[in-house]
């Protein structure tokens, strides 16, 4: 295989993580930095792999400008995006494919990200090929009588599902957040609701079009790895996984691979089933779209074991590790789904079916955050002292604070520190380790008023009693 020069546009630990993939498959890299970024610990491991000239300053990671004038100046022959920035953003992609000095961009096809970044899209293909997806339109709702009655049926639906307080949401469809969606719980406030968003949408994104869902409470939120080479036919899968640990905002906290536990767990639905159709369901859209790189199918599955398709992400993500604890491959233990990732992106066959993809034991991964979980999670910035671990053979951790000297948490960024991946032979045993190694870790620090840092080490150590309990 030819040897590259990529370009890591991205920070923290998964720029590390990738610098580590692109040595061991050997590769040059070029990582980039910002001037808030000068303290962090993915700059010492470019250095120290690659000395200063693996390492650039740009203006910012979402200058999209910047990154491919760095490119062309380094003489970079691959992007890669981490996740995040530009990572599922198709017209980046785009760009660094067809550009008049074209590159390799290491993730899914430019035409790929498009398609499945399209909310309505996906939904479509979803249900053309009989995967379940969450209640309500698949395209964008403009007449009121219309949008009145899909809400009236999506009440209907969930009255009969048994659902306390039936709910539906509506969301601008050209985007949004915040007032751009609404969640209404009776028919007199939708009505009022639905011309509120869609004159926000006309506003704001020049589309009246508005999507009407059904909300599901009580949930757990799965998703599938999925993996394939350029050519899209054979995708396989590296398991299932839990992200139902979550903060107010949404934002995941623990991971647990795989998605439930039925060897150990008692459920009131057949987990091992909703396990295999969400896999089934995945591999079959994947096929279908001839998805060609790392992606994730995200579910959310129903106290009655119902599955219902969110979305899927076209990137690497964060708790890729956790599943990658799990995984065997030829019964061998070190996947690396980084390294796959831009092995594949570059063009490589997979060389592996999956027939050759085993799975043994539990895995936890831990986000480690500098926040306040009994105020809303709030952010907390300051300065860290060097962090200490217990080391031990099942347990890996990822973190881009320096080694060795304080790390300033730039304000610029979310506060995350680090990511431990615990792996046990079952769930009783990563939870005992998950444990072991909370109570082992030391981390301190103050902010600008002297006050001492906050972490979501105690809501971390609260919730791994639970995990994967329905």
């Amino acid at each position: 295989m030819a040897r590259h020069r990529i370009l890591i546009a991205n920070r923290g630990e998964i720029a590390i993580r990738i610098m580590q993939a692109c040595q061991d498959l050997g590769h040059e890299f070029v990582a980039v930095y910002t001037a808030e970024d000068a303290g962090s610990g993915h700059l010492d491991t470019a250095r120290a792999m690659g000395g200063d000239r693996a390492l650039a300053r740009i203006s910012s990671y979402s200058d999209a400008g910047d990154i491919l004038s760095l490119a062309d100046e380094v003489k970079a022959t691959a992007i890669h995006p981490g996740y995040g920035f530009f990572a599922e953003n198709y017209r980046f992609a785009r760009r660094v494919a067809e550009r008049d000095r074209p590159m390799t961009f290491i993730g899914p096809s430019w035409w790929v990200i498009r398609d499945l970044g399209d909310k309505i899209n996906t939904k479509r293909l979803a249900r053309r090929l009989g995967v379940p997806t969450v209640p309500g339109s698949d395209r964008a709702i403009y007449d009121e009588m219309e949008a009145e009655a899909i809400a009236e049926s999506l009440f209907e639906f969930q009255t009969d599902q048994e659902v306390k307080r039936p709910t539906v949401l509506v969301k601008a469809s050209a985007g949004g957040g915040g007032m751009g969606i609404d969640e209404v719980d009776d028919m007199a406030r939708f009505r009022q609701t639905f011309r509120r968003i869609r004159n926000y949408s006309a506003r704001l994104f020049n589309d009246e079009g508005v999507l009407i869902e059904q909300r599901v409470f009580n949930f757990n939120h799965l998703e599938v790895q999925v993996v394939s080479d350029r050519a899209g036919l054979g995708p396989v899968h590296f398991g299932t996984r839990n992200c139902s640990v979550q903060s107010l905002g949404k934002q995941k906290r623990i991971e647990v691979a795989p998605g439930f536990f039925p060897q150990g767990i008692s459920y009131s639905f057949d987990a091992a089933k909703v396990l295999g159709d969400i896999v089934d369901h995945s591999l079959s859209m994947a096929r279908e779209i001839n998805y060609d790189n790392v992606g994730t199918w995200e579910w959310i599955v129903g106290p009655k074991g119902e599955p219902f398709l969110m979305e899927v992400n076209t990137r690497i993500q964060v708790e890729n590790g956790v599943s990658a604890a799990i995984a065997r491959l030829r019964g061998e233990n070190a996947v690396n789904l980084v390294r796959e990732q831009i092995r594949l992106g570059l063009g490589e066959p997979m060389g592996y079916g999956q027939q050759d993809i085993g799975f043994k034991g539990a895995s936890i991964e831990y986000r480690i955050i500098a926040e306040d979980t009994q105020n809303r999670f709030t952010p907390w910035a300051g300065r860290v002292e060097p962090v200490s671990w217990p080391k031990a053979p099942w347990l890996s951790l990822h973190t881009h604070m320096p080694a060795g000297r304080a790390y300033q948490i730039p304000t610029e960024y979310d506060p995350n520190l680090a990511l431990a991946i615990i792996w046990g032979r079952d769930l009783a045993e990563a939870k005992a380790r998950g444990l072991e190694f909370l109570d082992g870790l030391s981390l301190d620090g103050r902010d600008g008023q002297d006050v001492d840092i906050k972490t979501n080490i105690p809501f971390l150590r609260e919730k791994t009693s639970t995990l994967l309990e329905f």
